[in-house]
């Protein structure tokens, strides 16, 4: 089954219309995803694709349809009014992929937030891919497999790189999400592990993390207390200079916290064995499931 989304999932997307989220959608509905609405102000009563109807709001879509999730593609002038939109209509989950969303709209839209039932992936995400059931987002379709290991990562190439390792060494996937790499944003570490934790189906996690901020550490800390299952790590970033920002706003190591071997140190404390490179991290995965007796439950080749 997976996490958050699946086929039940009854999917609208907000800003429809738009190049790429017409191109993101035939992939969706090609990958078995079920979208029954869009919507673009202004645009309503017209299809695309042929057979989805587009709405002018959120709430038309979800009256009309029963939409129950959300996936974001709009300019990051609009994204904080369309999750704002999203979450008045009372959308399960709202996943954002919009990338350059100004700050100070997420803090208002994490104050809005909360105490709401609507969960947050994102913004500036790959988004959501629960495997062979439903997509949000640009996860590439064809390099997932069916499986028991989850995926969970604030980098989005690396949530490509990590998921396509495992399906090389023969290991499938539940869902495998992109959480995204800015400072303030929906869903982090503890919330998706929490959701694999409770998974009868993920077996056990892999957790991509990075360097800037205590989301890892934090992470950690929970896993000790709280997680059932192994968890597998690798923290990019290991390499940077100190002070030096990489590609997310959120990777920047500030005041002499954030550093890679922080993470690290507070991963291993926690007793999850961290890949020291990106090309080891199936392999780790492969030799840690070896040592909790899970391969050969996890392996589908």
């Amino acid at each position: 089954m997976g996490i958050f989304v699946g086929k039940q999932s009854r999917v609208v997307v907000q800003g429809i219309t738009g190049k790429q989220a017409t191109f993101h959608t035939k992939i969706m509905q090609d990958y078995g995803t079920n979208v029954v609405a869009g919507v673009t102000p202004g645009k309503a009563g017209t299809r695309v694709l042929d057979t989805i109807p587009v709405f002018n709001t959120v709430s038309d879509a979800v009256e009309a349809t029963g939409a129950n999730v959300s996936v974001i593609y709009v300019p990051a002038r609009f994204a904080a009014d369309s999750i704002i939109e999203a979450a008045d209509a009372d959308l399960d989950l709202v996943c954002c992929i919009t990338e350059h969303i100004p700050v100070l709209d997420m803090v208002k839209v994490r104050r809005y937030l909360k105490g709401r039932k609507t969960k947050l992936i994102g913004p500036n995400c790959p988004g959501i891919l629960t495997v062979d059931e439903c997509r949000l987002g640009l996860l590439p379709t064809y390099i997932h497999k069916k499986g028991h290991v989850g995926v969970v990562s604030r980098s989005g190439t690396l949530t490509y790189e990590v998921t396509y390792q495992l399906t090389m060494a023969g290991i499938g996937q539940t869902t495998c999400v992109g959480i995204g790499g800015d400072p303030v944003k929906g869903m982090d570490f503890i919330d998706i592990l929490e959701a694999f934790n409770n998974d009868d189906e993920t077996l056990a996690v892999m957790m991509i993390g990075e360097i800037g901020g205590t989301a890892e550490e934090e992470a950690a800390a929970w896993i000790s207390e709280n997680m059932k299952k192994p968890v597998i790590g690798f923290i990019s970033g290991q390499q940077a200079p100190p002070g030096k920002r990489m590609g997310h706003a959120g990777a920047i190591i500030s005041g002499g916290k954030g550093t890679a071997a922080d993470k690290i140190k507070a991963l291993n404390e926690a007793g999850i064995e961290v890949a020291p490179t990106v090309a080891a991290m199936g392999d780790l995965a492969v030799k840690v499931l070896k040592e909790k007796g899970l391969y050969e439950k996890c392996h589908t080749c």
